[in-house]
């Protein structure tokens, strides 16, 4: 073992020291393995047997060559919205929430056949052992072995407000080494929402930006992001009397008595779709004019029938007037999820406490029922689908436990 051929030293520690004393000049230190195709595999140089000699040209080329760069400094830069890390025995895929309004999105997220089974305050995370039946697909090659699976997200509510996508996910293991090429982000482009809405009733219903200001020309939203609207009379400057919302309803058709049909304001102004987005909200503003937001979304059967690149919808609200004190009948309340209670705009939250059963309407017909304009909802790309932009991104693991367990309480320590 003492003839050791200079320019070449392995980096087991049982090896390094003896090594280190016995060679004072710096060389290169041979990488922990290289992976080569089977066609390149020189493995009779390999092979057991009695006494020493010096290691083969070729091998010293092949364990000092520089390794090749995989990932770009473009996709280091991008977003990562989707990752994976494969490794020997299993599976871990990541999903950022921000591909999400809904904060119930993961009951529509599955890998294959498999669900989400963990989170975290920014992700949803899929862990699977590959022998899970969640669908896995194998594929052999002389140098690999594919794993490939498909992350489906397919809402199942009624109405949609991201637009469902499948994305092919893969994993690559050389047959003769377990190495791994984990990982990939996408880019989602989503659509856009155009809402035209003027209203030649009493009431006007005015599409609006984030800071307020009107918005002129094509009423253009992003799926999933928020609609800001205001309400106002037209020919009303009082001051006196407040504003209020009833209800208030979206349509796939003009008709507001067809279907499908989605309640956004409901039970004498609960603003009830609080409780699956907290985008959507009344907002504060003068007593007389009632600014609120909605979670823009498309419904399901509609985009899933038409093979139009477009889709339209239809809005529908009550108005009323009355005293600046609200009461069960005349209210603005959101729904808070982290407290889990409803809350009045303006404070006496206690006449919120009826959002959860039946609120008593108006003693008599005073509520002024207004249609607006369809909503023109486009896609991003031609057929209607979502745009992904792939980046493959690479990392080299260390030794990971082939244990037959599903325990994956570890499984955040394995992310950047």
């Amino acid at each position: 073992m003492d003839e050791v051929t200079p320019g070449l030293v392995p980096r087991s520690p049982m090896f390094s020291d003896r090594f280190l004393r016995s060679i004072s000049s710096p060389v290169p230190m041979a990488p922990w393995y290289r992976t080569v195709p089977f066609s390149q595999d020189p493995k009779e140089l390999f092979m057991p047997e009695k006494g020493v000699r010096p290691v083969p040209d070729s091998v010293k080329e092949m364990l000092l060559a520089p390794p090749s760069t995989v990932a770009s400094s473009e996709g280091a830069a991008k977003s990562k919205l989707v990752e994976v890390l494969c490794h020997i025995d299993r599976m871990y895929v990541k999903v950022s929430k921000k591909l999400f309004s809904t904060t119930d999105a993961f009951k529509d997220l599955k890998l294959g056949k498999c669900p989400v089974n963990e989170g975290t305050a920014e992700h949803y995370y899929l862990l699977y052992l590959l022998k899970t039946d969640c669908g896995f697909e194998r594929e052999s090659t002389e140098d690999h072995l594919f794993i490939s699976i498909v992350l489906h997200y397919k809402p199942t509510t009624p109405v949609i407000r991201e637009l469902p996508f499948d994305v092919a996910l893969q994993c690559k293991y050389p047959r003769h080494f377990h190495s791994f090429n984990p990982g990939i982000s996408i880019e989602l482009r989503r659509g856009t929402v155009y809402k035209p809405l003027r209203s030649k009733n009493a009431y006007v219903i005015t599409p609006q930006d984030a800071s307020g200001n009107e918005i002129v020309g094509d009423k253009m939203f992003i799926l999933g992001q928020p609609m800001y609207f205001e309400v106002k009379q037209t020919d009303s400057t009082s001051t006196d009397q407040r504003l209020y919302i009833n209800k208030c309803f979206m349509t796939a058709f003009q008709d507001p008595y067809s279907d499908p049909k989605y309640t956004v304001i409901d039970n004498q102004g609960c603003m009830i779709d609080s409780m699956v987005t907290r985008q959507s909200a009344f907002l504060k503003g003068p007593l007389n004019i009632q600014k609120f937001s909605v979670s823009a979304f498309i419904f399901k059967d509609t985009a899933v029938s038409s093979s139009s690149v477009q889709s339209q919808l239809y809005l529908h609200c009550e108005f009323s007037m009355g005293d600046p004190t609200p009461t069960s009948s005349l209210k603005a309340c959101n729904y808070h999820r982290v407290t889990k209670k409803w809350r009045e705009l303006y404070g006496n939250d206690s006449v919120c406490a009826c959002c959860e059963s039946a609120c008593l309407p108006l003693s008599k017909a005073s509520g002024n029922m207004v249609s607006s304009p369809s909503w023109k909802v486009r896609f991003g790309a031609k057929d209607g689908n979502p745009v992904f932009e792939l980046q493959p991104r690479s990392n080299n693991w260390g030794a990971f436990s082939l244990e037959d367990s599903s325990d994956h309480s570890d499984f955040l320590s394995y992310w950047d």
